[in-house]
């Protein structure tokens, strides 16, 4: 695992500041501590920071082609990467290393653009060639790893892995994009592609971008998505279960290649143990495993992973972690450079850090809930779909969005229909509910929230745009794979991925993710969604065709997530700090706030009187992350 920058000219040939450049890549030194070099002709720079994996005697970057007309920078794992040189050796390629990233130099001479199509893996890369004048971006399908990128005023691109190596340009005007803003106090992230600074982008999963010079910046290219197409054939409960396992067993086994110390994180849910046991049945020894556990019952799993660990013998390293562990809060503010509200990254960050006491590479279970329709509220919006189903939305959005309005609380109705939220639901359509659902804000509450100059700035912008984007492109209209596929647009790789990617790279430690394998997701896909939901029990394929390979408990106990008490923190050791941050300055300063709503929404949860963690520390965390930059609005 690694990290990358660069800067390419596309008006012409100017001289680039190298000392610009070694500002980029030493700010993501933490990424590949192993070793770091840089490539400087008249109009291009390319920068890299190496975590040695594979081929550790060899495999530096940048890397160059045999005649030096093609150089690469490169992040991630190609996992077919033998299979490819083979067949380019055939075509005459000859090679001079054993690792992955020559094979994207002559990857990219075979086959050009279509390149990205023949790799396995994870991967973000900048190639450049000399004859063509051009620059080649590439993300991998699933946004695994991820990609920044920024057209300067004087037609200079700026890539980095990370925002901070865009950052640390002179160059670069950190100017507010107010949809950002929108966006992140509604799901807790910043959503591909856009950033919080105006002019900066993230490249989207399964998305490349072609810079040619002297030629303008085209828009960026999708080359892959999510297919939600059946497999064909007939196949019976047995037999989907039974290819499922060997489709795991067979994805994890190829993310088992490595020199260096490889394990596991070990939660305790049906994911990681997933993983575990698929490892444990495909070596010899003793899987290196780890799990954190929390001094609070309700968030603590290490029970369900030492059931496992017991199981598979792994060799298993488990730490508790107290629930005052809040003194990460400018540690993870500094990590994602911009607004990210995901409370479990505290506890991802200590399970990698300590994963890193073992082992330098780690696989990790991401990627199942999203595949096989683990999450609770894909039960709780199916059950509102069949309701949904009933009555037009014309009568459902006035009839339901005035009982919304009415009754907070009803406990004369039945059970689905007892929350304030469930008549919001109801009163929308499938994709507006979903949106509703899952938001740390209603959008109500963000029209209180902020000031009546970011309103105007918005122009009338609301994150529903975003799930209506994807909406719109879905491949399934199926309202299952619906949502599904709005997760994988925008909650796994805004949300999941980020957190793991910023987590582990602190650390410097590679997390590889078998249960997004493009290949097994792709099958996954196609499969009828009443075998990944069948009444109330999600992940129904998984859990039974992993019957035979974990305890029952692990299986079908409830889920509990990665959380913190929020809750019990803004009540107590961080009162004082949330009061400082919110009500006495910070955010007052922006002009981005209505002062008056945030000072009642601490108020209100200091008091008891209601529950406003997730609002509270979005605000919070952004402040965190923005402290340093002027985004008042005039």
């Amino acid at each position: 695992m690694c990290g990358i920058a660069g800067i390419f000219d596309l008006n012409g040939s100017a001289a680039i500041d190298r000392e610009v450049l070694g500002r980029m890549n030493r700010v993501q030194f933490h990424r590949g501590p192993d070793e770091g070099g840089e490539f400087v002709e008249p109009g291009v720079a390319l920068a890299h920071r190496r975590l040695s994996i594979i081929d550790l005697s060899a495999g530096q970057q940048p890397m160059r082609s045999a005649d030096g007309n093609l150089c690469v920078v490169y992040n991630g794992e190609i996992y077919n990467f033998r299979e490819l040189a083979a067949e380019l050796a055939d075509r005459g390629y000859r090679f001079r290393t054993h690792c992955d990233t020559e094979v994207i130099l002559y990857a990219w001479q075979a086959w050009g653009e279509a390149c990205v199509t023949r790799f396995r893996g994870m991967f973000a890369f900048a190639l450049y060639d000399r004859r063509a004048q051009s620059l080649f971006l590439a993300r991998d399908r699933l946004g695994i790893k991820p990609l920044f990128y920024s057209l300067l005023p004087g037609g200079q691109v700026l890539f980095g892995s990370e925002l901070k190596a865009l950052k640390v340009h002179p160059a670069l005007a950190r100017k507010l994009e107010p949809r950002a803003v929108e966006d992140y106090f509604a799901l807790g992230y910043i959503p591909e592609p856009k950033t919080i600074y105006r002019d900066v982008y993230k490249l989207s999963p399964g998305h490349t971008l072609l810079l040619q010079r002297g030629k303008p910046a085209p828009a960026p290219r999708q080359y892959w998505d999510i297919p939600f197409a059946a497999p064909g054939g007939a196949a019976t409960e047995a037999a989907l279960c039974a290819e499922l396992v060997e489709r795991m067993r067979e994805a994890v086994r190829i993310r088992m290649v490595a020199e260096v110390p490889l394990g596991a994180f070990l939660s305790g849910g049906v994911d990681s143990s997933a993983v575990v046991a698929m490892m444990a049945q495909l070596q010899g020894e003793p899987v290196n495993t780890c799990a954190i556990g929390f001094d609070v019952q309700q968030f603590n799993e290490t029970e369900y992973a030492r059931q496992v660990a017991v199981r598979y013998r792994t060799n298993h390293l488990e730490k508790t972690v107290g629930s005052d562990d809040f003194d990460l809060l400018d540690t993870l503010a500094d990590l994602y450079d911009e607004p990210y509200a995901d409370s479990s990254a505290i506890p991802t960050y200590r399970v990698c850090q300590l994963a890193r006491e073992r082992v330098t590479v780690a696989l990790s279970g991401d990627g199942g809930d999203e595949n096989l329709a683990g999450y609770r509220r894909y039960r709780w919006h199916m059950n509102e779909e069949r309701l949904r189903s009933r009555l037009p939305l014309a009568l459902r959005r006035p009839l339901f969005g005035t009982l919304g309005r009415l009754y907070p609380k009803a406990d004369w109705a039945p059970r689905v229909l007892r929350a304030k939220t469930t008549f919001e639901s109801l009163a929308r359509n499938s994709v507006e509910a979903y949106l509703h659902s899952v938001s740390l804000t209603s959008a109500a509450q963000r029209r209180a929230m902020f000031s009546d100059g970011l309103q105007r700035e918005l122009q009338g912008y609301a994150a529903q745009d975003v799930f209506d984007y994807h909406a719109a492109r879905s491949p399934t209209d199926d309202p299952l794979s619906l949502i599904q596929y709005l997760d994988m647009k925008t909650y796994l790789v805004g949300d999941i991925l980020t957190k793991v990617d910023r987590a582990s790279m602190a650390h410097s430690l590679e997390v590889r993710v078998p249960l997004l394998d493009h290949q097994l997701v792709e099958w996954v896909s196609g499969i009828a969604p009443h075998y990944k939901l069948r009444g109330q029990e999600g992940k129904y394929l998984l859990k039974k065709s992993l019957e035979p390979h974990l305890p029952r408990d692990v299986l079908y106990r409830p889920k509990m997530g990665f959380g913190v008490p929020l809750g019990k923190w803004f009540r107590g050791p961080l009162k004082e700090r949330l009061r400082s941050t919110i009500v006495d300055g910070g955010l007052a300063d922006t002009g981005l706030f209505n002062q008056r709503y945030l000072e009642q929404l601490v108020s209100d949860h200091q008091s008891g009187r209601r529950e406003y963690s997730a609002p509270l520390w979005s605000l919070l965390m952004f402040q965190a992350a923005i402290k340093n930059d002027d985004f008042a609005l005039g």
